[in-house]
C-alpha cells in the first residue's frame, strides 16, 4: 500500500528530471518513492539512499560500478535499473516502475501452494537468474521481498547490483535482513557467486510450497547458525504427499557445499523445467485451492520497495477473488483452415508447360480443319475445345492424313550417287580432322608436369612446352613454400588433360602470418588467452622482483607487439614476482640513531612509539624491543621501535633495628637485590648499618646490610 505522508521530498523535483509524486516507504538503507521522468513522460521508482550511505564514498563508487554492471542486463525477469546518480544532496537509483506486488505478498496472502502454483512462480525467477549469471552478475539477495509480481502477471527479480554494493559495505545490516536465506558461505563470510543465488532460490521454492521458512528462531544468529549446520527439512514432511522429486530438488538446491548445487541459474532452470514435464498433472495440482491462488489487491506499489526490511512490507488489501481483468483465452475461429485445390499452372510462363495436354484452337465448326492443321509449335495458347469441336477436329485430321498433297516423280540414280560420294568425302575429312585434333592437335591429351617449387616463368615454360596454353595463376598461403613458388597445379601433376584444357597454377604467398598483440600489462592469464587467440603460444615466462607493478602482471614480451609471426610461433614473457622482500634486521640494543640508520640502510622506514618502557637491564635511550622483529618486509615498510627509560627508580626504605629477616622481605617486595654482611656473627640478627639508607635507587640495584 502507498504510503501517505507529508514528505518535503514530495513535489519537489530531483536532478532536474525526476518529479517526485508520493512517498511509498521508508527502510534501512533508502527511502522509495514514487516518481515520474519528466524527460521521458513515464512513472518510475525512485530510491533515493539515506544520508549515511550517501555521504560514504567508497559505497558510492561501488554502487556506481555495480548499478553500471547491472544496467547492461535487459532481460524481461529483471527489473531493469534506468539511471543513478550522486548530487550535492542526494545519491539515488532509477529503477523501472513495477505496478504490482511482492511474492511475500502472496506468500502472505496464500501460505503453502500448489506445486503448480510454485513452479510457475520460481521458473522465472530461475530464467531471470540464469540471465544475470551468464552476463556475469551475482544477486547475493534473493528472497521473496526482491521478486515482484506485475498486474499483468509479469513475474521479475529486483535490485540487482544494490544488494552487493550494500553487502560490501555493511554486512551486520545485511545479514539481519536476509538471514531465512542467506546461503551458509555468506554467513561464513567467505564470499559467494551463483550457487549462493541458488541456495536462496531453494529456501524460497521450501517456502513457497509450505508455507513457511525452513529455519526460524527468536535471535537471527541462531537462523544462521542452522544455515550453517543444520539439515534442510524435506518439504514432503511439512507438507505430506507431495511427490518425493520435490524433496530432492530442495535438498539439490540447498547443499550446504556450494560444489554439489547446480552451477548457474541456467543449469537449474535445466532440471527444474525437466522434472516438471516428469510430474503428472494431479502431482502438479495436489493441494491447490479451487478459486487458485488470492492475488493481493489494491493500489499498491511493492514493487518499489524491494530493499526493505521484512517488517516495513507494503501492506496487503484482501480483495474479492475474481478479476474482471485478468488475462483470458480467446476461443478458436469457427472456420477451420482449408486446402484450396492445386492449380495446374503455377507461372504466367509455366516452365513445366509441356507436362500439361496441348489443346488447340477451334471455335466454330467451319474453323475445325483449319486447327487440326495448326503448327504444333505455336506458342499461342488456346482455349479449350468443347467434346464435339474435338471431335470434329480428330475427324478432320485423320481425312488429311490420309490425301496425298505431292506425287512423286521418275528417280535420278546418277544424282544419288554423287550425292553419296560427297557425303563420304565430307565424313571422311570430318574423322580426319577430328582424329587429328584429338591424337595430335589441341584435343590431345598431354601430362600436366610437376612444377612444385618452380617460379612462375619457369613453371609457364614447362606447361607450354607439354602443349598447354591456357595458364592462368592464382595465389594462396602455404606454411612450406616460399612465396612466389608455385605450390601445386590445378589439375594436379601427372593427372592425363587435353592439351585445350585450363592448368591452374597456384602461386605461395607464403605462411599465414599472424601479428602479435600487446600483453604488456595484463595479467598472465589473460596474456597467454589473448597469444593464444591471436594464434600465437606462450614461450618462457620469466619472473623478475618489481617495486610497483604487482605479481602475476606481464612486464616485457619478446618480439614486441606488432611484429608478425606464424601461427604457434612462441612469444616470451617477463612478469612481475612483485616488491623485492627484505628481511626485517635486528636493531634491538642499538641506541635510537644507530637503529635508525641501520633500518634505512635496508630500505626499510623507522616509527618510534611515543611511549618508553623501563628496564633493568637496558640503558635509557637504547631499543628496547622491535616490532616486527624478524620475517620479511617490503621497501618502504614500517618498522616500530620502543625505547628503554631505563631501570625504574625505587625509595629505598630505612631498615635499621629491624630483623635481618623482615629486611630483606622488605626490600626485594621493592625490587632490590639484598646483600647481607654480618658483624661479630650477626649473634642477635639486627640490621646495624644499611647501604644505601634512604632516598632513592634503581630497581634491582643491591641494598647491603650490615647485622649483628
Amino acid at each position: 500500500m502507498q504510503e501517505v505522508s507529508n514528505d518535503p521530498l514530495n513535489g519537489s523535483t530531483i536532478d532536474g528530471r525526476y518529479l517526485v509524486v508520493s512517498k511509498v516507504a521508508h527502510g534501512g538503507m533508502s527511502t522509495v518513492y514514487l516518481a515520474k521522468d519528466l524527460r521521458l513522460g513515464r512513472n518510475i521508482a525512485l530510491k533515493i539512499l539515506h544520508p549515511h550511505l550517501a555521504t560514504d564514498t567508497a559505497f558510492i563508487t561501488r554502487l556506481s560500478r555495480e548499478a553500471q554492471s547491472a544496467a547492461s542486463l535487459s532481460h524481461p525477469h529483471v527489473v531493469q535499473i534506468h539511471d543513478h546518480g550522486v548530487g550535492p544532496q542526494h545519491a539515488y537509483l532509477v529503477f523501472e516502475f513495477i505496478d504490482g506486488y511482492t511474492l511475500r505478498d502472496v506468500i502472505n496472502e496464500n501460505g503453502a501452494l500448489s506445486l503448480r502454483q510454485a513452479l510457475d512462480l520460481l521458473d522465472p525467477v530461475v530464467e531471470g537468474l540464469a540471465a544475470a549469471h551468464n552476463a556475469g552478475l551475482v544477486h547475493r539477495d534473493v528472497k521473496p521481498e526482491n521478486v515482484l509480481i506485475s498486474r499483468q502477471g509479469w513475474v521479475k527479480i529486483g535490485d540487482f547490483g544494490l544488494s552487493r554494493a550494500v553487502t560490501t559495505s555493511t554486512n551486520t545490516g545485511t545479514l539481519l535482513g536476509t538471514v531465512g536465506y542467506i546461503a551458509p558461505e555468506l554467513a561464513r563470510g567467505q564470499g559467494g557467486d551463483a550457487r549462493s543465488d541458488i541456495y536462496s532460490a531453494g529456501i524460497m521454492l521450501y517456502e513457497l510450497l509450505t508455507g513457511q521458512q525452513p529455519f526460524r528462531a527468536e535471535l537471527p544468529v541462531a537462523v544462521v547458525m542452522s544455515h550453517i549446520q543444520d539439515e534442510l527439512p524435506a518439504p514432503s514432511l511439512a507438507v505430506p504427499g507431495l511427490p518425493p522429486v520435490m524433496d530432492e530438488l530442495v535438498r539439490y538446491m540447498t547443499e550446504k557445499d556450494p560444489d554439489h548445487r547446480p552451477a548457474n541459474g541456467a543449469a537449474l532452470l535445466e532440471d527444474l523445467r525437466h522434472i516438471r514435464k516428469t510430474l503428472s498433472p494431479a502431482e502438479l495440482d495436489f493441494g491447490a485451492s479451487p478459486d487458485g491462488p488470492i492475488i493481493p489487491s489494491g493500489n499498491q506499489h511493492t514493487a518499489l520497495t524491494t530493499t526493505l526490511e521484512p517488517a516495513e512490507h507494503t501492506e496487503v488489501i484482501t480483495g474479492p477473488r475474481s478479476f474482471p481483468d485478468a488475462t483470458s483465452v480467446i476461443a478458436p475461429p469457427s472456420f477451420p483452415t482449408s486446402v484450396l485445390p492445386s492449380s495446374p499452372k503455377l507461372y504466367a510462363e509455366d516452365p513445366h508447360a509441356d507436362l500439361y495436354p496441348t489443346v488447340a484452337l477451334a471455335v466454330e465448326k467451319d474453323d475445325v480443319a483449319q486447327a487440326s492443321h495448326a503448327d504444333d509449335d505455336s506458342s499461342e495458347e488456346a482455349p479449350p475445345l468443347t467434346k464435339r469441336q474435338s471431335a470434329l477436329a480428330a475427324k478432320e485430321r485423320a481425312k488429311a492424313a490420309a490425301t496425298p498433297t505431292k506425287n512423286l516423280g521418275p528417280a535420278k540414280p546418277k544424282r544419288r550417287a554423287l550425292l553419296w560420294i560427297l557425303l563420304v568425302l565430307v565424313l571422311g575429312a570430318l574423322a580426319a580432322g577430328a582424329g587429328w585434333f584429338v591424337g595430335f592437335g589441341p584435343g590431345a591429351l598431354a601430362t600436366v608436369p610437376d612444377v612444385h617449387n618452380q617460379s612462375v616463368p619457369q613453371a609457364q615454360e614447362m606447361l607450354l612446352a607439354a602443349g598447354f596454353e591456357q595458364i592462368p595463376t592464382s595465389e594462396i598461403f602455404d606454411e612450406k613454400v616460399a612465396a612466389g613458388l608455385i605450390v601445386a597445379t590445378d589439375p594436379s601433376a601427372g593427372s592425363s588433360v587435353r592439351k585445350f584444357k585450363t592448368v591452374t597454377l597456384q602461386v605461395s604467398l607464403g605462411p599465414v602470418l599472424y601479428p602479435v598483440p600487446a600483453v604488456t600489462g595484463r595479467a598472465l592469464d589473460a596474456a597467454t588467452a589473448a597469444l593464444k587467440e591471436a594464434q600465437l603460444t606462450a614461450g618462457t615466462v620469466t619472473e623478475v622482483f618489481d617495486e610497483k607493478v604487482p605479481a602475476g602482471v606481464v612486464l616485457s614480451q619478446d618480439p614486441a607487439a606488432g611484429k608478425e609471426f606464424r601461427a604457434g610461433t612462441k612469444i616470451n614473457l617477463v612478469t612481475s614476482k612483485g616488491p623485492k622482500p627484505i628481511p626485517v634486521p635486528s636493531v634491538a640494543g642499538m641506541s635510537e640513531g644507530d637503529a635508525i640508520a641501520a633500518l634505512k640502510a635496508v630500505g626499510l622506514v623507522s616509527v618510534t612509539a611515543p611511549e618508553q618502557v623501563n628496564s633493568k637491564t637496558v640503558p635509557a635511550g637504547v631499543v628496547l624491543s622491535q616490532s616486527p622483529d624478524s620475517g620479511n618486509l617490503t621497501a618502504g615498510g614500517t618498522v616500530t621501535l620502543t625505547l628503554s627509560k631505563g631501570p625504574k627508580m625505587i625509595g629505598v626504605p630505612n631498615t635499621v633495628g629491624k630483623q635481618v629477616g623482615a629486611a630483606t622481605a622488605e626490600l626485594k617486595a621493592l625490587g632490590f637485590e639484598v646483600e647481607v654482611k654480618n658483624l661479630l656473627g650477626g649473634f642477635f640478627g639486627t640490621v646495624r648499618f644499611q647501604d644505601p639508607s634512604d632516598g632513592q635507587a634503581p630497581e634491582g640495584s643491591t641494598i647491603t646490610l650490615q647485622v649483628i
